[in-house]
């Protein structure tokens, strides 16, 4: 399979803290894990408010890499399938983030195997997943048959893998991980999508939700 191309990607693409994980976050996780992790700005941004004591991130364009190596204090850079199966020790990390990330994986299922491997039992993963249901997507592709990719957002060209509710929640809880927190990432509530969302009364809300925020805990082992 061809790699997709990141270098024509704007910078914003790479330097953003998704603060908007905040509340999925444990109050404290020693050692970080970011999988695609741009300029390491979510790792800094959890360092300096005192979530954590020692960030990791993989990072696969060499651009943002060179920023992250700044921020992070430690940085692999390459391909994160690769790394995670052979650069990192087993049960290393409290907490590892995949912030729209999983859908650019050739397989994330195999992926998210890796990553149980790399918590420590009751480790949190935290993941940010597009949701392939909204209704951008849908609406041209049942009416006028066009599935048209683009810069960014949920048909983002790089995309490999596409997830709605059900196989988003089935691909981070495998056997010996078990969903903790489900957020679903709403449009702005005076944007078009917002209001189709409040005249249906919420009852189409899959349909108007660009994507899920899931936080699944490895379980420990039974004494």
């Amino acid at each position: 399979m061809t790699t997709p191309v990141y270098s024509d990607k704007p910078s914003v693409y790479f330097d953003h803290a998704r603060r908007e994980i905040e509340p999925l976050l444990p109050t404290h996780a020693a050692r970080v894990l970011e999988v695609g992790c741009g300029t390491g700005a979510t790792l800094h941004w959890m360092k300096q408010t005192g979530r954590c004591v020692h960030t990791t991130g993989i990072e696969l364009f060499a651009g943002a890499a060179a920023v992250a190596r700044e921020r992070v204090d430690t940085l692999h850079v390459g391909d994160a399938e690769q790394l995670a199966q052979h650069a990192l020790p087993p049960a290393s990390f409290d907490l590892v983030l995949c912030l729209d990330v999983l859908e650019h994986l050739v397989d994330p299922w195999a992926f998210v195997g890796q990553v149980q491997r790399l918590l420590k039992p009751g480790g949190l993963l935290v993941a940010s997943i597009p949701n392939v249901r909204y209704v951008s997507v849908v609406v041209p592709l049942v009416l006028a048959g066009r599935w048209r990719y683009e810069e960014s957002g949920i048909l983002d060209r790089t995309h490999l893998r596409f997830f709605t509710r059900g196989s988003a929640r089935a691909l981070v809880s495998p056997t010996g991980m078990r969903v903790t927190q489900w957020k679903a990432r709403m449009p702005p509530v005076m944007s078009k999508s917002g209001v189709a969302n409040l005249l249906t009364l919420h009852l189409l809300r899959d349909f108007f939700t660009m994507g899920f925020l899931i936080a699944a805990q490895k379980e420990t082992p039974a004494a």
